[in-house]
């Protein structure tokens, strides 16, 4: 029976990890495993007897971890093995006597002030590039933060000069100032629609954590309002309605903003936040309302105007009517608009404002559709998570949870 081969090996430690170089040429058929502490290493190649399979194995001194990293390459196996605690090893291996095939690693050996050392230089690395990584990640937020205040200041000056503008011309010419609303504030208004845009881009690429649909209804719903029912049309200008539309837009707009300024430098008055979620209670259904006369006056001028009829063969008509259209997409958009309705009650809710309220709305909207499955599910809406398993609600909502109870 012919004898065990084995190979040189070289050995160096850390304080984390022993290192072992196998000096095997062109090494095939690797079988490397610790087990009780135990290296176990089969392999053949080209080493001291030729080309031959070797093998060997190492009893450690100390505890090490099971998992084994190596690399070969055209000339040597390179091992390394995880110590189980940290420390510092007198010899390699379990008995006193070493292995005759055993050497030290002169290339990577220090001894335990050096290795202490270079373990103080790659913690002081380490921590550099995590203060360089929170300095860089703190840059970001801080610059979102301010761009975040900027668009929200800029937004609520707009819709406050549109609401101050228009109750002081209420009450100086009374009446007479519904008739010519659109030509003394429709460019303020179409600027501030037209930036709400931004809303749309920030939820979409994250810059702050809002559902993008939601968002994107909501603006096209307004600008679909003041750019094609209202601005297409002359005869609308002078409308008493576009007054109403206005004036509710704004009178929400003065309170939102202000409010997601505040969160912009982690401050929060109290009663903010309560006219925020409290306001649009009767100020939203009425400019939905005032939104829908708008949508049915203008049916009749689209259809005396054939503004942006279709044209149909002979056959199936002369056109396709517009004010048809209006119909459908003011059904849809009652339909939808219905979601933010949802969102409010659920912050104000999460906000402690009318609890009860909030969880018969929450009840309703998302946890009755969801009661036949039994698994856990999750439903985003405008920022606000709703957690629902088996039978049990809660609430996430910026880095907090609440539970709401059980049904």
């Amino acid at each position: 029976m012919s004898a065990t081969l084995t190979p040189h090996v070289y050995w160096a430690q850390r304080h984390e990890d022993i290192y072992l170089r196998v000096e095997l040429i062109d090494a095939q058929n690797l079988d490397i495993s610790v087990h009780d502490n135990v290296l176990q290493f089969r392999a053949q190649g080209h080493g001291a007897r030729g080309h031959n399979d070797y093998e060997f194995s190492l009893p450690f001194l100390n505890a090490v971890k099971t998992e084994v990293s190596h690399r070969s390459t055209q000339r040597q196996v390179n091992i390394t093995v995880r110590k189980q605690l940290s420390g510092w090893w007198d010899r390699l291996t379990l008995q006193e006597k070493k292995p005759l095939f055993l050497a030290p690693d002169f290339d990577r050996w220090m001894d335990e002030s050096d290795a202490e050392m270079e373990l103080r230089e790659k913690e002081k690395k380490k921590n550099r590039l995590n203060m360089e990584s929170r300095l860089s990640e703190d840059s970001y937020i801080t610059l979102k933060k301010a761009f975040l205040f900027t668009y929200n200041l800029v937004q609520f000056l707009g819709f406050s000069w549109i609401f101050v503008n228009m109750t002081i011309r209420l009450f100086i010419l009374g009446q007479d100032s519904l008739y010519d609303t659109f030509y003394t504030i429709s460019d303020v208004m179409f600027f501030c629609q037209i930036l709400a845009s931004v809303e749309v881009l920030n939820a979409m690429f994250g810059v702050v954590k809002a559902a993008v649909v939601p968002a994107f209804i909501q603006v096209i719903g307004r600008n679909f309002i003041l750019f094609i029912i209202l601005g297409s049309l002359q005869e609308m200008h002078n409308k008493p309605v576009v007054f109403f539309v206005f004036y509710l837009w704004s009178a929400i707009e003065i309170f939102r903003y202000p409010f997601y300024m505040l969160g912009c430098i982690d401050t929060e008055w109290k009663t903010i936040t309560w006219l925020r979620y409290t306001v649009w209670i009767p100020l939203y259904p009425l400019g939905v309302l005032a939104e829908v006369v708008a949508v049915v006056q203008s049916i009749s001028v689209f259809d005396q105007s054939r503004l942006f009829s279709i044209p149909l063969p002979e056959a199936l008509g002369s056109s396709a009517s517009f004010s048809c259209q209006h119909l459908y997409l003011n059904r849809s958009f009652l339909g939808i608009r219905g979601d933010n309705g949802q969102h409010l009650y659920l912050n104000r809710s999460f906000l402690g404002i009318r609890e009860d309220t909030g969880q018969r709305a929450i009840s309703e909207a998302v946890f009755l559709p969801l009661h036949a499955s039994s698994s856990p599910r999750e439903v985003g809406v405008h920022g606000v998570d709703v957690l629902v398993e088996g039978s049990v609600l809660g609430v996430s909502c910026g880095g907090q949870f609440k539970l709401l109870g059980s049904v």
